[in-house]
């Protein structure tokens, strides 16, 4: 690895990929797999796989029946917790604090934010649902927006694609508004749930009841599911993070892969603050950032640059 800290212009990487969550895993995997070097910056802290502190913790084990006390959510969490079933005892060392941080809040927005390595593909919630002609077409047809230039047909391909990799379990309907995807077999309704399917049924007969879409192994195909990936025990404790890499996440699955090809470089504690434009070739050309411990500035250099910090970091880098 080489720092370009005298704004020396020569390719440091071929690739560098900001951000280290969903997106950003996805991208650096796909990009080592075909023999790109790849730096991964991260602005979090280093987080591995199976470093989740609270994943085989007893109820017992945690305190005030794993409840975050109302002094604790108003001094730190106070926007964090407005979700009110999101934030607990056993969750919280992914969620940042509010007291760290501040935005303008003119309306409303709850921003749920993880800086750490594998960013919110720890935190998220794991539903897979494919946009049909109905969300592509919905700009054009209610004159708002501006109209998607792709359709579904474009894009279904590559929903299978990413679909077979990531490994969704669901169940096949036939919905025009949800499209089937490439499932693996679906979870098994428990007694009240299939009780309750049967019952619309009855009453809504074009009302259909399905299990969730999500990305969790139902099945585990070692040669399909790669990294350190293993069958779902159904233990209902995948927001403390998943030592069995039952979901889908970039620490279990795509940073994982990357790792192996021995073109990944991930560098935590790295806030972005800056992509430099080179006026003579019209492209980017490097990244600065600050190193959160240290508060040094580093620059980075390479052939292609992308920048997936999430929808709103993204924005505020750019």
């Amino acid at each position: 690895m080489m720092f370009n800290n005298n704004g020396n212009e020569e390719v440091t990487y071929d690739a560098i990929v900001i951000g280290s969550g969903i997106s950003g895993g996805y991208a650096a995997m796909e990009l080592c797999n075909k023999g790109y070097k790849t730096l991964v910056l991260e602005r979090g802290r280093m987080v591995r796989h199976g470093e989740y502190p609270t994943a085989s913790m007893d109820p017992w084990d945690l305190p005030n029946q794993n409840m975050v006390t109302a002094e604790e959510v108003a001094q730190h969490y106070f926007q964090q917790d407005r979700l009110n079933w999101w934030l607990r005892q056993d969750n919280k060392h992914w969620v940042n604090k509010d007291s760290d941080y501040s935005y303008d809040e003119v309306e409303r927005f709850d921003w749920i934010r993880g800086h750490h390595v594998g960013g919110r593909s720890i935190m998220w919630g794991r539903h897979c649902y494919r946009w049909s002609d109905i969300d592509f077409e919905a700009n054009a047809k209610e004159g708002v927006g501006v109209d998607w230039p792709i359709r579904y047909a474009d894009i279904a391909p590559w929903y299978d694609y990413v679909e077979t990799f990531v490994g969704v379990s669901g169940q096949k309907e036939g919905l025009k508004q949800v499209p089937d995807g490439q499932f693996l077999p679906p979870f098994e309704l428990n007694c009240a749930e299939q009780h309750m399917r049967e019952a619309v049924a009855k009453v809504y007969p074009k009302r259909i009841v399905t299990p969730g879409r999500v990305a969790n192994l139902s099945e585990y195909n070692p040669e399909v599911h790669k990294g350190m990936r293993g069958k779902c025990q159904t233990r209902g404790l995948c927001h403390r993070g998943c030592p069995y890499g039952a979901y889908f996440s970039s620490l279990s699955v795509t940073l994982a892969v990357a790792q192996e090809t021995g073109n990944l470089t991930i560098r935590p504690d790295s806030i972005v603050h800056e992509i430099v434009f080179n006026k003579q070739t019209g492209k980017a050309s490097s990244v600065r950032i600050k190193d959160a411990n240290t508060k040094e500035d580093h620059e980075f250099f390479a052939r292609i640059i992308f920048c997936n910090a999430s929808t709103v970091g993204s924005t505020a880098i750019l």
